[in-house]
């Protein structure tokens, strides 16, 4: 099998979205406000999110409404 970062490394916007329960417009307001991870440009009209970045973002939030 080969390593293909795209699917490993980053998170493309769909992904986030069906992982993370809040509108793409949502996400964006708190990734402005610093309460989210911030989108890394990969290429010229494509950006992701760092998939660890967002995968603590998520833990800690679990922990905080535990």
């Amino acid at each position: 099998m080969s390593y293909n970062p795209m699917k490993s490394d980053f998170m493309l916007s769909d992904e986030v979205v069906a992982r993370v329960p809040y509108s793409r417009a949502h996400l964006y307001r708190l990734e402005d406000q610093g309460e989210f991870p911030k989108r890394r440009r990969i290429g010229p009209n494509r950006v992701a999110w760092i998939r660890t970045d967002v995968e603590q973002w998520l833990t800690k939030r679990m922990e905080e409404l535990s």
